[in-house]
């Protein structure tokens, strides 16, 4: 069996990198750094007279984008004394806004978080300043701070898909995969709630998450989300190299490669040459050609192993052709026989030299006088013919009869399941 591929192969993503993939969503919120200054007429609290001076000079100078002259009066307002909680708050958050626009935003962050423990914040102040310091802690990799202030959020009424998606990077980035992975799941719960497909950041979290804690059930997991997800060869080519790694019996071994070769995963030329082998043992030469045909076509097969694989592709178009020349054989089999086995094998036949209506029918019919040795094959070259036929619920439901061949192993049906939900 193959060595167990790296990590680096399989997931581009580490902990720095990581840190990146939300960052859009944390710059997206114009609410809190775009836009005019913070308006602060409210009817039931005024500003103190004492600082209305500096206070009309500093909203002067910021909106003719004079940020440090606006800081400046906003400073000698701060420095006054006997001034109310709802001065502070107004003071800070001016400033936080000045600091924004001066790039400076270690201040504007210090400016906000000043402003929430005033006691003087409205409702919406407090979800406004709540959700600047959650965004620019995060952006300043203060992650133990963003996951505060994010759960401050949640606690706000704010629970939505990017507050869970952020707070769980936070975690996966402080190393807590078990709340990283918990948080990504209600981000991709919100996601699925409001009809949008996830994003694939969230799995690539959980199934690094797996990768770190060599939890190869967790990997197998993460890969088939990501499979049904994007249905990205990639991620099949590593979801089906893990299960190869336990898969022992031929037959079974065979249904993996047919999964690697239908859904573009294969990439190395060994991958090719052993399902042409396995196709050949198990007596489908017309398959096994056209694998050898397609992975020489691909590039994969290097120089030196072009005689080789030259010599495997002569030997199996001559027992193509012979299996040709006997279809009318199989024909007579197939109808004079009370057992549906012949009708199979000529359905498989007819698959190997692509007429897929014809393998269709045979194997329909085998399937419906029964006694067929092998079920599973059976109703895997059914679905594959169908799909060929573009009749995709036809394939999804031969598919489908797979769960009752109770001779597949389990994580096979699986894999042919999950290949089912990704026909499209």
């Amino acid at each position: 069996m193959p060595a167990k591929i790296s990590m680096q192969r399989r997931l581009p993503l580490t902990r720095a990198s990581g840190a990146g993939l939300f960052t859009a969503v944390l710059l997206a919120a114009a609410l809190v750094f775009g836009g005019s200054a913070p308006a602060h007429a409210a009817p039931k609290q005024q500003i103190s007279r004492k600082i209305a001076k500096e206070l009309i000079a500093a909203q002067k100078a910021l909106q003719t984008g004079k940020w440090s002259d606006g800081l400046k009066n906003l400073q000698a307002a701060d420095g006054k004394s006997g001034l109310t909680p709802f001065d502070h708050k107004t003071i800070d958050d001016l400033q936080a806004y000045a600091y924004v626009k001066l790039g400076n935003m270690p201040g504007a962050e210090k400016a906000w978080e000043a402003a929430l423990q005033t006691g003087a914040c409205s409702p919406a102040d407090t979800l406004r300043f709540t959700r600047a310091v959650f965004q620019l802690s995060y952006n300043a990799h203060e992650y133990a701070k963003a996951i505060n202030y994010g759960k401050k959020l949640i606690a706000l009424g704010q629970g939505t898909e990017d507050i869970y998606a952020v707070i769980g990077q936070g975690y996966y980035l402080t190393n807590n995969c078990a709340q990283a992975e918990a948080y990504m799941d209600k981000a991709i719960a919100e996601s699925r709630k409001a009809g949008k497909a996830p994003q694939e950041g969230y799995y690539q979290i959980k199934l690094r998450c797996a990768f770190d804690a060599k939890d190869n059930a967790g990997e197998i997991k993460g890969f088939s989300e990501l499979a049904r997800l994007t249905n990205k060869p990639e991620y099949w080519n590593s979801l089906l190299r893990l299960e190869r790694q336990t898969t022992r019996q031929d037959k079974n071994l065979l249904m993996i490669y047919r999964l690697m070769y239908n859904t573009n995963s294969m990439k190395v030329s060994s991958d090719y040459v052993e399902m042409a082998q396995l196709l050949g043992d198990a007596a489908l030469p017309e398959e096994a050609t056209a694998v050898v045909q397609k992975a020489i076509a691909s590039g994969v097969v290097q120089p030196a192993q072009s005689g080789r694989v030259n010599r495997l592709l002569q030997e199996l178009q001559k027992r193509s052709a012979s299996d040709r020349k006997g279809i009318p054989g199989y024909v007579r089999d197939a109808n004079k026989s009370a057992s549906g086995q012949p009708d199979v094998k000529l359905g498989e036949v007819y698959y190997g030299i692509g007429d897929y209506a014809s393998a269709a029918q045979a194997i329909g019919n085998g399937l419906k006088k029964g006694d067929v040795k092998s079920l599973g094959q059976a109703y895997v070259y059914l679905g594959l013919s169908y799909q060929q036929l573009k009749n995709l619920p036809a394939a999804k439901k031969a598919f489908a009869e797979l769960k009752t061949v109770s001779s597949m192993p389990a994580n096979v049906r699986k894999l042919w399941a999950l290949y089912a939900d990704t026909l499209s």
